[in-house]
Parts: structure tokens; sequence; C-alpha cells
């Protein structure tokens, strides 16, 4: 925003708020927002924007990452999004197949793959989806680990112990409160995890692949700065992500016994050591 000019307490104010991984404090925020009047809300994920788009039709509500936003109805189509909502898509489901591709160059004996997805959640149940097809088309079998709370990761993964030869994690706010949970919860199981966002990976997964969150949010100041200066949502296209990066950690590798192959590694846009 400051490089459109922008100036925080002085030509524009920001109010922050955070859900701490409870979905239910998405209402409660957008309720917040609307109560207080706010020219643009922002959000991040799915479940977020979902929220915002209940609470109000009128206030232009950018999402700076999202699921697909026209299988989740925030939009009737990424070249004319209608309503008050637009932003960037995340393509995290699209890209389901190439994430368990790129896990079995790491894993070449993958016969079969865990799911863990907060059914609760919205971009939860279409990324389960989209993951499930995309495991069987490869020709893996799979192992369903469906959670709605904190209290369900410890239970699913003791329960994926010496039936799953990986565990793919769907990124939404639950799994990414929990990240360190999982991911050690999963390295004394056993188990490589496969995530869709580097800060999963910094906090002891294996390995991610998916858009370049920063770049996401850059590119979502550019369309609150043409709002606030007048633009209508309707009228800004939903944009797709042009970076995608590829985290691998190789402590957690060499700690699951596993050699990252130097191809995947020269691939790599950050290794973890």
């Amino acid at each position: 925003m400051g490089e459109h000019g922008w100036v925080e307490d002085r030509t524009v104010v920001i109010e922050y708020r955070w859900a701490e991984g409870r979905g239910e404090r998405f209402a409660e925020i957008a309720t917040e927002f609307v109560r207080l009047k706010v020219h643009v809300i922002v959000t991040a994920g799915t479940d977020a924007v979902v929220a915002a788009k209940k609470a109000t039709s009128v206030i232009p509500i950018v999402f700076g990452t999202a699921g697909d936003p026209v299988a989740n109805g925030l939009v009737a189509s990424l070249a004319r999004p209608g309503g008050n909502v637009t932003g960037l898509s995340n393509q995290s489901a699209d890209i389901a197949g190439k994430r368990i591709e790129l896990l079995r160059e790491v894993v070449p004996s993958l016969r079969r793959l865990g799911i863990m997805a907060n059914i609760a959640s919205f971009i939860g149940v279409l990324e389960m989806r989209d993951v499930l097809a995309a495991a069987r088309t490869l020709g893996l079998g799979v192992a369903m680990l469906e959670i709605r709370g904190a209290k369900d990761i410890a239970p699913a993964i003791a329960a994926l112990k010496g039936s799953a030869d990986a565990l793919y994690v769907v990124t939404e706010p639950l799994v990414n409160t929990n990240r360190v949970q999982i991911n050690a919860l999963a390295l004394a199981a056993g188990l490589p995890t496969l995530h869709g966002q580097r800060p999963y990976v910094e906090a002891g997964g294996l390995m991610s692949y998916g858009a370049n969150i920063p770049n996401l949010f850059r590119r979502a100041a550019d369309m609150v700065d043409k709002i606030l200066r007048g633009t209508k949502p309707s009228d800004i296209p939903v944009e797709q992500p042009t970076k995608f990066d590829l985290v691998i950690n190789l402590t957690t590798a060499r700690a699951l016994g596993l050699q990252i192959p130097e191809k995947l590694l020269a691939l790599a846009d950050e290794v973890i050591e």
C-alpha cells in the first residue's frame, strides 16, 4: 500500500484481526468490520472471505488468497466476478496432482497417501476432494483423516501410523495454527509431510509446493488501491498466481532417512537446513 502512496494512520487506517485458527471467529470479525463501516475488507483464506461475503453485499472484499473462488461461489467468474468480491486465487486444489508427483520423487516407494483435511472448512472439503482424485489418478491408495478441531489431530495421525507412506496436509486455518504439532507427530510416526505453503516446511514439514503468498498479497494491494480510488470490485478480474515455490526441509528429510534427488534440489526455490 505504501508503494501506492498510502501512509498508515495518515491517509489510511488499517484494522487488523486474527482468527487464531478458530473458524467461528471469521463471522465475528466480519460482523465487526461491517459495524465499523470499513471501506474495504481484505481476507486471507477461503473460509474468511466466505464469512465476509455472508456479512456484507455492499462493502468491497478483496481476498489475498483463496481456493477456487468460482467453485466456492465467491464470484460469478474469474473475468467478471460481479458483486462486491474480487481477489487472487491460489489454485491450491488445482495443483494437488503436481504436489503428489513431486513427493513421489522424494518417496519413490509411495503407494498409500494419507490426506488430512478439516472438513468443517470450505477449502478443506474442496481440496480434499481434488487431492483424492489426483491420488487415485496416480494409482495411489488413500487414507482419509477428517478433522474438525485441534483435539482430532493427534488421534488421526496415530491411526495413520503403519498404514500410509506419507501425509498430505490440506492448507487452511486450523492446520496452519497447529502446523508444528502436525509435523512433530508425523515425524515421530515416520511420515513425510506434503504441504501447500512455505511456513509449514519452516515448522518441520518435509516439503511444500504452492503459490508464493507474499506475491499474491502484494498484488492484492493493487486491487485495494484501485477500489479506494473508485473502481468497483465487480470490474476487477480475479487473478491467478504467477509464481509458485518449491520448498524442501533437508533436516526433516535426513531425520526420515530420505535422500532428496539432486535434480529436485536444483528445482527448489528454497532448501531449509
